[in-house]
């Protein structure tokens, strides 16, 4: 026969033996006797029912956590089969326009994978938490604090203690709450503002040295509040952040560049214009999702878009931010790295990811030439290191024309500053829609020329048709001249 398991039983079996126990005894005992020991017996019954229920909880948590633990083994093993195999497919002899689709596909299913590991963690999360708080008010109702005896009323309630304090806290309430009022009405101006839509973009160019030749330009966000007040990324910033409002301004940016990337696209000498996220959008592989969708709208114009990324975030992007930016990439997006602390770089890696600048400040540059130890080679060569993967430098925050001769030394071959330009407004026309191609190219009617419906005007000899051109072909024209 074989052996029961007690934790196999359902917990409901518990209750229903302690309730038919305590009733036999009721009945088939005398007296006082069976009352008791029917009480007895349901009571046990009613706490074997919650053991075994908080048992078969417990398990059925281990078991669920266990099986995410398994899944997320199993999003790792894959995640790592996913990288293999595009490692397998730049090894193959295949074109890059027959490549693309392929490197596509394997970046977007690394981003899959990574959102999916990104979920099973916030679940064991909450779970965790869960338990923590279940467990943290089981112990306050076996271990209910102290309640403190009732004195109060032993204490004479004309007697304050500590009486010139709050004179001294009313003095200095009026000036701080003066200025969190003037913060709060600030923040919600900008709120309003960023809702309304009323974010502006400046250009600052980007010049070849040292012919000085405009070869792309950077979008520079404002903020505008009103007709007199444009607010710059250090005003407004902050606060967009702190409200979770930066994917929101982010998009209205990507939106805005890729306008003026459709219209540097009309223009010769592959002119490009950079843009940049916000810190709370980098740290999101959801806001990078969204971003992605709206590059696949403008597909046709992101070869004149770069989306610049800092050094710092570069280098602890999750595996799922990764595989965005590597599908991006293999869509035609462009990268620049920027807020450069450390001048060690790793070209192949950095071409691989589909960085194609590096923006270093002027001044990191000439302190670097100077004797820094930020590179472990001479500042002049790091260029030439880049231009090896493929990749420009770009001194940035260039100020005057002696620094130009500096970046010069260095052989840097791009420059931007305000010694070249200062940041400028974009034209309005700029993000207007281009009109229809057979709307551009229709005729304009000419009514003037209309002749009257009069069967007189159209039998006039003035109003006949002029005669056909006969064509001759070049080569009877070619045989008469050469007869």
């Amino acid at each position: 026969m074989a052996r029961i398991r007690l934790s196999a039983l359902s917990p409901a079996a518990s209750g229903v033996v302690g309730f038919s126990l305590g009733a036999a005894a009721i009945l088939l005992l005398p007296g006082n006797l069976a009352n008791a020991l029917g009480l007895l017996s349901a009571g046990l019954g009613l706490a074997g029912a919650t053991a075994l229920s908080r048992r078969n909880a417990a398990r059925e948590r281990e078991q669920l956590l266990a099986a995410i633990g398994e899944v997320k083994v199993r999003l790792a093993t894959n995640a790592i089969r996913v990288d293999s195999m595009a490692k397998r497919l730049d090894q193959m002899p295949m074109g890059e326009a027959d490549a693309a689709p392929a490197k596509a596909m394997l970046h977007e299913l690394t981003a899959e994978v990574g959102l999916l590991g990104d979920l099973l963690q916030q679940v064991a999360t909450t779970l965790g938490e869960h338990d923590d708080q279940l467990s943290r008010i089981e112990g306050r109702l076996a271990n209910p604090p102290p309640q403190p005896a009732r004195i109060a009323a032993l204490v004479p309630e004309r007697v304050e203690p500590h009486a010139p304090e709050p004179l001294i806290a009313t003095r200095h309430d009026p000036a701080e709450a003066a200025q969190r009022r003037a913060a709060e009405e600030r923040a919600a101006l900008i709120s309003e503002a960023l809702a309304k839509g009323q974010v502006e973009v400046h250009l600052q160019p980007i010049v070849s040295l040292p012919q000085r030749r405009t070869r792309g330009y950077e979008a520079l966000v404002r903020l505008r509040l009103d007709e007199k007040t444009l607010l710059l990324p250090s005003e407004f910033l902050t606060t967009v952040e702190e409200r979770g409002f930066g994917p929101t301004l982010d998009a209205l940016v990507l939106t805005r560049a890729l306008a003026i990337a459709r219209h540097l696209g009309s223009k010769p000498g592959e002119l490009f214009v950079s843009c940049n996220f916000s810190a709370a959008t980098w740290g999101s592989s959801r806001a990078l999702a969204a971003l992605s969708r709206i590059l696949e709208k403008y597909h046709d114009h992101i070869g004149n878009l770069v989306i610049e990324v800092p050094q710092r975030v570069f280098r602890v992007l999750e595996p799922a931010s990764l595989g965005l930016l590597g599908a991006m990439s293999a869509n035609g997006v462009r990268f620049a790295l920027d807020h450069v602390a450390d001048l060690r770089f790793d070209p192949v890696s950095l071409h691989d990811r589909g960085v194609r600048f590096v923006k270093v400040s002027a001044a990191l540059l000439l302190a670097e030439a100077r004797g820094g130890k930020l590179a472990d080679i001479a500042a002049g060569d790091i260029a030439v290191q880049l231009a090896r993967g493929s990749i420009q430098l770009v001194a940035e925050e260039v100020e005057d024309d002696p620094m130009v001769a500096d970046m010069l030394d260095l052989g840097i071959a791009f420059g931007q500053g305000i010694v070249f330009s200062p940041p400028r407004p974009v034209r309005p026309e700029v993000f207007a829609e281009p009109q229809p191609a057979e709307a551009a190219q229709a005729p304009k009617p000419a009514t003037a020329m209309a002749p009257p419906a009069s069967a007189e005007v159209v039998e006039h000899p003035a109003m006949a048709p002029p005669p056909a051109v006969k064509r001759v072909p070049f080569r009877d024209i070619l045989r008469r001249a050469t007869a």
